[in-house]
């Protein structure tokens, strides 16, 4: 790339930050989040030295501030296609592949976000994307209805679309370029309060399910909510009320954890917002609301297979309309059987970890993989958690149902179309496991070169 570019992880850290000025001005609730956020982060660092101490040290600590995820739904491939490559100005790929098919909601999905390691250390910003599936609406003339509006519409600038154009040519973008495509990029993701549609339509596609009449009736497919990351979202849920904010009813994912694994989010209530309709009829229409999250110690797939049987089985097991702290305490006991422990997590292959050489220890024996243990124990090799930088299937149909309405159809169940995705999307999702699993065998392979050299 020529040094005149500006650094695609650059563009994506410009990109995040004005995505959540323009979020905080269209829901003002999400600026009251971000400070509650902000006030319990800081409060448990200076509770927690180690932790404070553990952060800076894995050169975690300067990203936690500025983390944000969020998150968005389009109607068509074309979109899907386009989106991947205005991401891809900014350094993300999509990763993973999530069928929310299967918890009754009728779109599947990837994670748009950076890779490398610098990368995720600079701005680790990364967006859901979610495309609908059209073939899934039973009715036929209300499937081709969806599929002919979608098709009159055009979801990104034409300025947007040259400015991707011409990354692709040169390999990037000039500060001026960068500038313009930030605020041309953004205007996809902007609030619209008027549809595209008249009320009778929008009323046909919400009774079907009401993210197809989110994803269908509007110019674009804002952006539904923006996701500061927090160090307890226990307490962050605690304190919601205090604050003015309604939160759902339990907090998704694992239990707390002395070793927090993968993903646990909270969210406030969906907006119901004022919506003026192509017939100059006026309705509500609710999408946006504010999300929370909290991210623990990525899983290898021998964890996730773990975590998974322990999942059902709470599922199975778990008391009716339990509030919060009921279901929290079933989950804890559930999730005993899971070690709560780094140590162990690591020896029983459970987890991700990074690895770095400590200079300065005398090294006895021979360096290797095999004898990873041994350096670690005579404090050679450095041992921290891989943050999981991914999402839960079953945590995001919840925070979908739990903020739509609670709307779910049977009939949706156990579609998932990999295959039709990646067509739609223009190239193959990358699997998270593997990309975990090179990142760490590659921070062990630099620690052994180094403590060799």
């Amino acid at each position: 790339m020529c040094s005149a570019y500006v650094s695609s992880d650059d563009i994506r850290d410009q990109f995040s930050k004005a995505m959540s000025a323009m979020y905080q001005q269209e829901v003002p609730q999400y600026g009251t989040l971000l400070s509650l956020v902000e006030a319990v982060n800081q409060a448990v660092l200076a509770a927690n030295p180690a932790l404070n101490s553990e952060l800076q040290t894995s050169d975690e600590l300067a990203r936690i501030n500025v983390e944000r995820h969020g998150a968005i739904r389009v109607g068509s491939p074309a979109e899907l296609a386009m989106l991947r490559r205005m991401f891809a100005v900014m350094g993300m790929e999509p990763v993973g592949y999530y069928d929310l098919s299967a918890a009754g909601v009728p779109v599947h999905s990837t994670a748009f976000r950076p890779v490398a390691n610098s990368a995720l250390k600079r701005n680790p910003f990364r967006v859901f994307t979610s495309l609908l599936r059209l073939e899934l609406i039973e009715k036929a003339e209300l499937r081709q209805q969806a599929s002919d509006i979608l098709s009159d519409r055009d979801i990104f600038t034409a300025s947007a679309k040259t400015l991707i154009e011409r990354f692709e040519q040169q390999g990037g973008l000039s500060a001026a370029d960068a500038e313009q495509f930030v605020q041309e990029a953004l205007e996809t993701f902007r609030w619209h309060d008027n549809a595209t549609v008249d009320l009778a339509t929008y009323e046909r596609l919400h009774n079907e399910h009401r993210l197809i009449a989110d994803v269908v009736c509007f110019r674009g497919p804002h952006i539904n909510h923006l996701t500061p990351r927090t160090l307890d979202i226990d307490e962050v849920q605690r304190r919601m009320p205090s604050v003015g904010i309604d939160p759902k009813a339990i907090i998704e994912g694992p239990p707390r954890r002395h070793c927090p694994i993968l993903l646990r989010q909270t969210s406030f209530k969906a907006l119901e917002e004022t919506i003026a309709f192509a017939d100059a009829a006026e309705g509500k229409h609710t999408a946006r609301f504010g999300e929370i999250e909290q991210r623990g110690i990525a899983l290898t797939r021998k964890g996730r297979e773990l975590y998974d049987r322990l999942l059902a089985a709470a599922k199975e097991t778990a008391p009716q309309a339990a509030g919060n702290d009921a279901h929290q305490a079933h989950l804890s006991e559930v999730f005993q059987a899971f070690p709560d422990a780094y140590t162990t997590l690591r020896r029983e292959g459970l987890a991700f970890f990074h690895y770095q050489a400590v200079q300065g220890v005398s090294v006895q024996g021979a360096v290797s993989h095999e004898q990873a243990d041994s350096l670690i124990e005579q404090g050679a090799l450095r041992v921290t958690p891989m943050i999981y930088e991914d999402f839960l299937p079953v945590s995001a149909a919840g925070i979908f149902q739990s903020n739509l309405g609670g709307d779910s159809h049977d009939n949706y169940a156990s579609s998932a179309s990999q295959q039709a995705f990646e067509q739609a999307l223009g190239t193959a999702a990358i699997d998270e496991i593997e990309l975990y699993t090179q990142r760490q065998q590659a921070s062990l392979e630099q620690a052994l070169a180094q403590l060799a050299g």
